[in-house]
């Protein structure tokens, strides 16, 4: 059963790398065609950024899949015999506890030259050691008392009944509500400063449009990201009457109004169409088909695994490998979600102009290094959003090449 694991994780690892791979092969050739949608030295400085990306997430990749055969060889039943006697949800709350910082400490490296080194050469990173220790220490308490309950409940559940898999589900699609409810209004707040947008014409017009979509949200609010990043964006967050629409500082200082509404007139469109809702479904079926899985292993993949088949091992399983059927699915959601994508673009169009939404994608990929262009194989696994050119030929705007 051991070998029967190490297998499927070394498959999904090296499917993982061929895809990275065709990418890089596919963005090296690309560079070197003339440029489309973005500027000559924008088109080179984006090709750059996704080849810089791409190794950076191999050797990402290859340093994963080393921890995945260090638990699984080691570092799992190590753990075990260090904090589990009895087996009770406090012994497994604190195992899985641990497990995760352990991955997080060993992770740190990684994100530390994600942000300080690779984002700040090609101009994205803004934030400073200070923000970035505060950020990292709140989010830290945040987890151990959010995910620490968490983890605390589903042990219960896994201790106390027979069919815990279904309980579980219930119980973790509950929270995933929860906090997208929390999120915009209770979270979010303790790392970014968010202001209601001034009074004036343009917040009368995004009023216009969410009126003509029928959202209604608890405000409409700029958000301090240039503190942290220079990526334009801007998003509709929360549910229920904790629905908000918020715009990134960077956002209103790159683009003009027409462009601004189009943008978000496109995730107005994801409302109207009722996408939020569709993902919400979509990830309670992943959920459930995850939980039963990992509900229903034999004692044999424990047993391979130097665990006790109780809460702790359950949990650190389903952590381990969870990823490798997420994967695995990818190609569904992500066709699905390139579909919605057109369908918002086309209302995004129709709430202001095609020619404002298609100047706004292109600023937009401008300012984020958006490479348009893209291998087939890395589209089809990886990419939520159709690429840049497909986006405005269905738009039919011509774009300068």
């Amino acid at each position: 059963m051991l070998i029967f694991i190490g297998t499927l994780y070394f498959f999904y690892v090296v499917l993982k790398l061929y895809i990275s791979t065709a990418e890089i092969s596919f963005v090296t050739h690309a560079r070197n065609l003339p440029p489309v949608v973005l500027s000559g030295e924008n088109y080179q400085k984006a090709a750059d950024y996704k080849l810089a990306n791409e190794r950076f997430g191999i050797i990402s990749n290859l340093y994963d899949y080393a921890l995945f055969l260090f638990w699984i060889l080691f570092g799992l039943g190590a753990l075990e015999s260090l904090l589990i006697k009895s087996g009770g949800v406090v012994e497994s709350t604190l195992f899985v506890l641990s497990f995760l910082a352990i991955n997080f400490i060993l992770a740190l490296p990684f994100d530390l030259y994600s942000t300080f080194v690779k984002d700040k050469k090609f101009g994205f990173s803004t934030i400073d050691a200070k923000t970035y220790l505060l950020d990292t220490l709140k989010s830290i308490v945040i987890f151990i008392l959010l995910g620490g309950a968490l983890i605390a409940l589903i042990s219960w559940i896994i201790s106390v009944f027979a069919l815990w898999w279904l309980w579980a589900f219930v119980a973790i699609f509950a929270v995933v509500l929860f906090i997208n409810m929390l999120y915009p209004t209770f979270i979010a707040p303790l790392f970014n400063k968010f202001t209601p947008l001034e009074e004036g014409e343009l917040k009368g017009n995004i009023e216009v449009l969410m009126l003509k979509s029928g959202l209604k949200s608890s405000g409409i609010f700029t958000m301090d990201a240039s503190k942290r990043d220079n990526r334009l964006n801007a998003y509709f967050g929360g549910l229920g009457k904790s629905k908000r629409v918020v715009l990134f500082d960077t956002l209103i200082k790159k683009l003009n109004q027409n462009e601004l509404l189009a943008v978000l007139g496109h995730e107005l469109g994801h409302f109207k169409h009722k996408d939020i809702l569709k993902n919400i479904a979509a990830t309670a079926m992943l959920l459930f088909v995850l939980f039963a899985i990992f509900g229903n292993l034999p004692n044999s993949v424990y047993e391979a695994l130097n665990l006790k088949s109780g809460a702790h091992g359950v949990i650190a399983i389903f952590l381990l490998l969870s990823s490798v059927v997420g994967f695995v699915v990818m190609p569904l959601f992500g066709l699905l979600s390139r579909k919605n994508e057109y369908k918002a673009d086309e209302y995004g169009s129709e709430c202001e102009s095609k020619e404002a939404l298609a100047s706004a994608l292109i600023k937009l990929a401008d300012e984020n290094k958006s490479f348009p262009r893209s291998h087939p194989l890395y589209i089809a696994f990886y990419h939520t959003h159709p690429p840049l050119v497909e986006r405005l030929k269905a738009l039919g705007v011509e774009y300068g090449k």
